[in-house]
């Protein structure tokens, strides 16, 4: 095989494997004491989702954060502290920062970087998004740092909380009500569940109006054949 073949192969391959989803489910926590962990992250709030015992010698601990849709595994693998610079998205930093506070979280004041990266006191003064940050740790020093997001990037998807879901259901009730009239009998659950998958996914509303119709026409189709 040529080298350019080698090339094209292997840029199908990518293509390809790009099309399948490959989610971050589970990210795993070096800790030394499993209990003291987890009493901590069920502190804050972390649901726990699994706690059992595979064979006579390793423990499942699994929490998820509020809102969550990666979890954490505490692991006895590695070193105690070693698991550095995970990150939490959160709306509104100052809120979160206040209530893991009262959590028993020993959180950092919020800061920013300046042009050099340099961190400084305080929010970023523009009040963009990914700019301001706080951070913590846990009882082994697995560090964590909470990033304040109100707007995503374009292809990032979206935040999960419920003013952003207020908003989308009602962007998906706009379009959904311009294409009615015209559409054939289908029932709106369709429509509006492929609407708001493609713009989690990152699409424009317009992309999303297509993914919505492409889902009503294709249930449509199957039905009758």
């Amino acid at each position: 095989m040529s080298t350019t073949q080698t090339s094209t192969a292997a840029r199908t391959a990518s293509t390809t494997a790009a099309t399948v989803d490959t989610k971050l489910e589970v990210v795993a926590v070096q800790v030394s004491d499993i209990d003291r962990a987890k009493r901590f992250y069920e502190s804050l709030g972390w649901k726990l989702d699994a706690d059992f015992m595979i064979g006579k010698n390793f423990r499942a601990v699994q929490l998820t954060p509020p809102g969550s849709l990666c979890s954490i595994h505490l692991a006895k693998t590695g070193v105690p502290g070693s698991t550095q610079g995970t990150f939490l998205v959160v709306s509104d930093l100052q809120e979160a920062r206040k209530t893991l506070i009262a959590q028993g979280a020993n959180v950092t004041d919020v800061f920013h970087f300046d042009e050099e990266y340099r961190p400084v006191p305080g929010a970023d003064s523009r009040g963009d998004s990914y700019f301001s940050y706080a951070t913590f740790n846990d009882p082994d020093g697995n560090g964590w740092v909470l990033q304040q997001v109100k707007t995503r990037l374009p292809g990032r998807g979206l935040s999960w909380d419920l003013p952003t879901l207020t908003d989308l259901l009602r962007e998906a009730e706009q379009h959904h009500g311009q294409y009615e009239p015209t559409a054939p009998k289908h029932h709106w659950s369709g429509w509006y569940a492929a609407y708001v998958m493609a713009r989690e996914q990152g699409s424009t509303p317009e992309q999303a109006v297509q993914a919505a119709i492409r889902n009503i026409e294709g249930a449509i189709e199957s039905a009758r054949t």
